[in-house]
């Protein structure tokens, strides 16, 4: 498995809000959900009621897109990734540490009626201008 850049890495785990984007048939949706990443897997974890419309929208389309990224203008730095995967609810093994994981970043998730959901990464782009405008970190499934 192809390893994310630690850039990218550090930037997705100083954050904790992706916007997902979903589509069914001609409609295109986004939704913002809480997330942690499990860097072994290159996999966002979030959660998710079944009847939201994004799941819904999966439920028919499982490959998604959708960003992390800065909150406001940082003098003049625009940071950010732009990401697709295939948006999976985890089982076995990949449950239970996608669950510690979730559970670890927010603790309030054991007290909630949801479900946890895992975007399997199949590209990522990461632009920051810090690394010159135009220079961009491109990293694609294998």
């Amino acid at each position: 498995m192809a390893f994310l850049d630690p850039r990218v890495l550090d930037f997705i785990n100083e954050h904790y809000v992706l916007t997902l984007a979903t589509s069914f048939e001609e409609e295109p949706y986004c939704a913002s959900c809480f997330y942690v990443f499990l860097p072994e897997e290159n996999s966002f974890i979030f959660t998710s009621d079944k009847e939201t419309r994004h799941i819904r929208d999966a439920s028919h389309n499982i490959f998604v897109a959708g960003t992390v990224h800065l909150d406001a203008i940082n003098n003049g730095n625009m940071e950010g990734i732009q990401f697709q995967g295939i948006l999976i609810e985890p089982t076995g093994d990949l449950y239970q540490r996608a669950k510690k994981a979730y559970v670890e970043r927010f603790p309030n998730f054991v007290i909630m009626n949801t479900t946890l959901w895992v975007i399997d990464l199949t590209f990522l782009k990461m632009t920051n201008n810090k690394f010159g405008v135009g220079n961009k970190i491109i990293w694609k499934k294998l």
